[in-house]
C-alpha cells in the first residue's frame, strides 16, 4: 500500500483547481459573447469576474503553502480539514457573490472567510515554528 503524502493539502489543492477552472471559464465565455479580448472594456461584470479569479489566484498559494508545511509538521487532522473546506467554500461564495454586483452576504461571507482561515493558518503556523505548538 502507499501512503498518501500531505492528503489534505492535495485534495484542496485539487479542488482550488476546480475553482480556477470554473472562475476561468465564465470569463472566457463572457469574452467570447461580449468580444472583449483584451481587459474589460469597461464591462463592469467582467472585471467583477476578473477580480474574483485574482482574489483566487492571490490568496491560494499563501493558504496552500501553510496548510503544507502545517500538515509536514503535525500531520493531517480535523482541524486543518475543516479549515480547508471553510477556505474552499470561502472561494465559491465570493465570486458568486460578486456576479450580484451590490453588497451581499456571499460576498462578504467569502472575503472574511478568507481572512480569518489565513489570519489563522498564519498564526498556526508561527505558534509551531515556536515550539509553542
Amino acid at each position: 500500500m502507499i501512503a498518501m503524502t500531505l492528503p489534505i493539502t492535495l485534495i484542496t489543492a485539487a479542488a482550488l483547481g476546480t475553482i480556477s477552472l470554473w472562475l476561468g471559464l465564465r470569463i472566457f465565455r463572457m469574452r467570447l459573447r461580449e468580444e472583449i479580448l483584451i481587459g474589460d472594456d469597461g464591462n463592469d461584470k467582467l472585471a467583477g469576474r476578473m477580480r474574483a479569479h485574482a482574489n483566487l489566484v492571490e490568496y491560494a498559494p499563501f493558504v496552500l503553502i501553510l496548510m503544507a508545511l502545517i500538515e509536514v509538521a503535525r500531520g493531517a487532522g480535523i482541524t486543518l480539514a475543516v479549515t480547508a473546506a471553510l477556505f474552499i467554500l470561502a472561494r465559491i461564495a465570493n465570486p458568486i457573490g460578486m456576479d450580484l454586483r451590490r453588497s451581499n452576504v456571499p460576498r462578504a461571507s467569502g472575503a472574511i472567510v478568507t481572512w480569518v482561515v489565513l489570519a489563522f493558518l498564519v498564526g498556526w503556523g508561527a505558534l509551531i515554528a515556536l515550539g509553542l505548538a
